[in-house]
């Protein structure tokens, strides 16, 4: 349970059950980069549910409210509810599909997907599976074992009575269509959630239930706050557009590199220092880190060193906020994925607990300018420091104190 402490501040508890549900139906609803509507549909449902406001934006994202004192949107809170998947790049003379990636994956995790085509016009679907050219040891022997590893060493089969190109050119298929890779999930008796598409719906769900804990609560934040949900983290773009002007802080939900050599754990939630596009803020993410403890949240620090998110995007779209990535626990991402519920529900209560707290630096990061002598560079130690005195009247001059964290 949130536990943040300020006038009329007490415990606000994660519905499990509930969002478990959501995240479920997520997980059911395709949703591959650049064929996002149904699942936006989906949240844009819960959020009407739970009564938040929320609008979208011209390509499809989703922008909610989220009410607090401040006069001005001054933290975002970002998760995205696209997926990888796959497009039709051509229909094969032997009734086969060829494809390529939607997202970055290998084509070993596709081998043996089940899959949904989606063609154009209203309700036309088919089922398929992706399998190797060459699929069977009955047919080509040791042969299995050789062949190589790449998009263009896997083919859909098509569920249907298909023998050549012309046979899925009748059933409506083209290059193009969406494939994409049916979830299936499970969620075990030990805690466990297991399918493809965690990494995403798995942030969307643990927001939607922070946020519609705080809904219920009825407490007013301390700043006002905006949800965003994106349609393209997978391809690069996610929060490239949506975000607010004035946003100050902006933390993304995304899966955890549970793997040898990683630090990341499945069972809470794990804060990474940096990843491939560089390191994230130095004070958000100690804060974050400190928030952790401060709620009995299992955490850990971690380095993606193969990774980018929502957070990249929206730096190098120019975005002027403090931005830090918490992540839920992922073994086996971008194939078949597995967390921990508690790992979910500990982000969820991580979000809240952000969400109830003051900025960083309330007085500082109020702003988007101010001057050198209100910078809070005393929090990040240096091991030696040169003043330079200005002149009298610069209004940069002197170093001042530099105002405490929240």
């Amino acid at each position: 349970m949130s536990t943040a402490t300020g006038p009329g501040a007490g415990p606000i508890g994660i519905d499990r059950a509930w969002m478990t549900e959501v995240l479920l139906h997520l997980l059911r609803t395709p949703s591959p980069a650049g064929r996002t509507d149904a699942a936006m549909q989906l949240v844009g449902d819960v959020l009407g549910d739970i009564g938040v406001p929320f609008r979208l934006t011209r390509r499809g994202a989703l922008v909610a409210d989220l009410a607090g004192r401040s006069p001005s949107v001054d933290r975002a809170l970002v998760v995205h509810a696209d997926t990888i998947g796959c497009l039709v790049r051509a229909l094969k003379d032997d009734g086969r599909l060829a494809v390529v990636p939607v997202g970055s994956f290998s084509a070993r995790f596709a081998e043996g997907a089940r899959v949904t085509i989606f063609v154009d016009g209203p309700d036309r679907t088919y089922t398929g599976t992706v399998l190797p050219l060459k699929a069977s040891g009955h047919a080509y022997g040791e042969e299995v074992d050789h062949q190589g590893v790449g998009w263009e060493h896997v083919e859909v089969r098509v569920d249907e009575r298909v023998r050549s190109a012309a046979d899925l050119a009748a059933l409506g298929i083209q290059v193009g269509d969406f494939v994409t890779l049916d979830a299936t999930p499970e969620v075990t008796a030990s805690g466990f959630v297991v399918s493809r598409h965690l990494d995403g719906k798995a942030g969307v769900a643990a927001a939607l239930a922070a946020v519609k804990a705080l809904a219920e609560s009825g407490e007013e934040l301390p700043h006002a706050a905006n949800l965003l949900v994106t349609i393209a983290e997978e391809v690069g773009h996610g929060a490239s557009h949506g975000l607010s002007e004035d946003v100050a802080e902006m933390v993304s939900v995304d899966n955890a590199v549970c793997a040898p050599d990683q630090a990341s754990i499945e069972h809470g939630v794990t804060i990474p220092m940096a990843d491939m596009t560089g390191p994230f803020d130095y004070h958000l993410t100690r804060r974050l880190c400190r928030l952790c403890e401060e709620e009995g949240v299992p955490h850990a620090r971690d380095v993606f060193r193969y990774y980018r998110s929502d957070v990249a995007a929206a730096l190098e779209s120019g975005a002027g906020t403090r931005a830090a990535l918490v992540a839920f626990g992922v073994d086996g991402s971008h194939g078949w994925e597995r967390t921990e519920l508690d790992s979910v529900e500990a982000v969820a209560r991580l979000l809240v607990r952000w969400l109830r707290s003051p900025l960083t630096f309330p007085q500082w990061d109020a702003r988007p300018l101010g001057p050198l002598r209100e910078f809070p560079s005393s929090r990040q130690p240096a091991a030696e420091q040169t003043w330079v005195r200005l002149p009298e009247g610069t209004d940069e001059g002197g170093p001042g104190p530099a105002p405490a964290p929240a």
